[in-house]
């Protein structure tokens, strides 16, 4: 009974988001339903479970949803994102839009950049450049999560993406694990979302779709903005949060003080981070985000002068990144509630079992897809999945011969197979930030996602049949 209150309320939950239903309000409500199916009390789960999983990714990740829609409305109102979106359409022409898309998601999430940052940032350049090609707006959401969130997030070695580090402190590797199967893998990936893409788009123009209505033009369009000057914010951002972060531990590097939070331990406050090392990443993001955005703010201050000045766009973000965050904050802690059901144990012991039978390797892929599509989320679906199984696949693959290296980049990958499930709280605020619904965009996302399925188990037959790692 409670596994198939548990089913029904994740099939609810991504009905209702599909049907364009709040996840704000659906995930408790269906977080409700799965604990009164599990014999629990629906209101204590609801504020005692729910909401502190709620309020403890809000604590950690606000930050970055605010600041970094800040930031991408700065770029966009001051006209330095369609700048240097032109100099990438001029460089690469309108045949290749989609391609410079998801490179320059790519490039951004690669660089450090958060990847909610980077959907942010990206839409004004993604908006501009598929309005120059003329290419259907139902098919921008697709690509930009390709270009975000697949293989600058997880393949890529070195990544600094938290898709990639959250393995290495369960198995000991490093970001920089399997470097091989991370390169093939990225390149499936990248093929898989430019050849789709791409073919879809001319199917679209030849049935007669556009890119949409124009937008209207405003009077200060007619300043124009040098593509090099409108370039420094966003090198800004990424050297900072570089420097500020010192992902690599560079003995010359930055380094925040690891008892700057001493005093606050007498305050007793249950959700402070226990050390600094577990805040010091969005402390750099948003020190970054916020000096770039008042570079970003005086080079285009002469098109915020003709306008209403800078309060506009900035009260407009901040307010935007209310609800994004929620958004993603929501799925995860209805996850959160799934998981915690007594319902849930029947999967886990047929995940157990599954890796005894058919290797570490097929067992991690699986394990970490489910996870991720329950929690619509693809670094909660692996820290639930890791903190489940890791012990047991480190053991499974040990016993196999298989290094924790490869253990490590495979799950990283497994990841993204299936976490633009229509819940994913991140893919609901790219939807928002795009203006789109899943009716008008989903049907793409959901063939990439069938695609992205596969991409770990070729990654595995890879390494089987060549020994790269």
């Amino acid at each position: 009974m409670a596994t198939i209150a548990m089913a029904a309320a994740l099939i609810g939950l991504m009905v209702c988001a599909y049907r364009g239903m709040s996840i704000i309000l659906a995930a408790p409500l269906f977080a409700v339903v799965a604990a009164i199916g599990s014999q629990h009390a629906g209101l204590p789960v609801f504020s005692e479970l729910y909401m502190t999983r709620l309020a403890e990714y809000l604590k950690t990740y606000y930050p970055i949803f605010l600041f970094g829609a800040i930031f991408a409305k700065l770029m966009e109102s001051g006209g330095l994102a369609s700048a240097v979106a032109a100099k990438i359409v001029g460089v690469l022409g309108e045949k290749r839009a989609i391609l410079a898309v998801i490179l320059g998601c790519g490039a951004l999430t690669y660089g450090g950049l958060s990847v909610f940052v980077v959907a942010f940032v990206m839409y004004p350049f993604g908006s501009y450049i598929f309005r120059q090609a003329d290419i259907p707006k139902r098919l921008l959401p697709a690509a930009l999560w390709m270009g975000i969130f697949s293989f600058a997030m997880v393949a890529l070695p070195g990544t600094p993406q938290i898709q990639n580090i959250i393995p290495a402190s369960y198995f000991g590797t490093s970001t920089w694990a399997a470097p091989g199967i991370g390169i093939f893998g990225a390149l499936i990936f990248l093929a898989m979302g430019w050849g789709w893409l791409s073919y879809r788009a001319k199917k679209l123009k030849a049935q007669g779709y556009g890119y949409g209505a124009a937008e209207k033009v405003q009077k200060q369009q007619k300043i124009r903005l040098s593509w090099k000057f409108a370039m420094v914010p966003l090198f800004m951002v990424v050297l900072l949060n570089v420097a500020l972060s010192n992902p690599f531990n560079w003995d010359w590097g930055f380094h925040w003080g690891s008892d700057v939070l001493e005093s606050f331990k007498s305050f007793n406050l249950s959700l402070i981070a226990a050390s600094v090392g577990k805040v010091s990443a969005i402390w750099s993001i948003s020190i970054a985000l916020i000096v770039s955005s008042i570079a970003a703010a005086w080079i285009g201050r002469k098109r915020f002068m003709l306008m209403d000045g800078f309060m506009k766009p900035i009260n407009f973000a901040a307010v935007s990144s209310g609800s994004a965050a929620l958004n993603v904050a929501s799925g995860y802690a209805f996850g959160c509630v799934l998981v915690a059901m007594p319902g849930f144990e029947p999967i886990k012991d047929g995940l157990l079992s599954l890796g005894d039978s058919a290797g570490p390797l097929v067992s991690s892929v699986l394990a970490t897809n489910i996870m991720c599509g329950i929690t619509g989320s693809a670094s909660g679906g692996l820290t639930i999945a890791l903190a489940t199984f890791a012990d047991q696949w480190a053991q499974m693959a040990a016993s196999a011969g298989i290094p924790l290296d490869v253990l490590h980049r495979i799950v990283s990958i497994a990841s993204v197979g299936v976490d633009p499930v229509p819940h994913a709280g991140a893919f609901v605020t790219l939807l928002a930030i795009c203006g789109l619904t899943h009716k008008q965009a989903y049907y793409d996302v959901l063939v990439l996602l069938l695609m992205k399925f596969t991409v770990p188990f070729l990654c595995i037959g890879f390494y089987l049949l060549t020994g790269i790692k």
